[in-house]
């Protein structure tokens, strides 16, 4: 049986097992600069499907802590942390988490106990960060620029919907 559709755009064969019905703008290539700078709606999205530019999104989010979106075992935020601020010293005992740099510098500190934070690295745009539940940790922003990243939470950290404008804002909805 053949599974590969030759295509109306270029030329560019597909390949296609199950005999999906292919639609035109399928064959448009993805990287369309004509939408390179479409503006996202930063919500919560979740738990629907979704699909979305991550790095233009965190870039474009401006709050402290936006989350993006929230399913049952998964959320992803998207934080803003200006100069010389941190995300704030903290520890998700029951909480994986990974986080990637899109813009700024960092100091990332980690340690089994809040006053031994032994494990210290500098990271920059492009870098992932991968804290285990259990760990204290704190992300502080040493550029000269605000730190752009996201952040996903196994299994979610943060209300569905959860929008912190500012630091204080998150530490005031966190005391609660």
């Amino acid at each position: 049986m053949n599974y590969w559709h030759y295509g109306p755009y270029n030329g560019i064969n597909i390949y296609n097992p199950y005999n999906y019905p292919i639609p035109s703008w399928a064959m448009i290539p993805a990287s369309n600069p004509d939408h390179w700078g479409d503006y996202i709606e930063l919500k919560d999205y979740g738990p629907n499907p979704f699909v979305v530019n991550i790095k233009q999104a965190t870039k474009q989010n401006n709050t402290f802590r936006t989350a993006l979106w929230t399913g049952k075992h998964l959320q992803i935020t998207l934080m803003s942390i200006n100069m010389g601020e941190d995300i704030g010293l903290e520890m998700h005992p029951n909480t994986d988490q990974f986080i990637r740099i899109e813009q700024g510098q960092a100091l990332v500190l980690m340690g089994d106990k809040k006053d031994n934070l032994n494990f210290q690295k500098r990271v920059y745009q492009g870098c992932a960060i991968v804290i285990p539940a259990g760990k204290w940790h704190n992300v502080i922003n040493i550029g000269y620029s605000p730190l752009k990243l996201y952040s996903i939470y196994a299994p979610p950290e943060h209300p569905h919907g959860t929008v912190h404008r500012t630091k204080k804002e998150a530490e005031e909805h966190d005391h609660k």
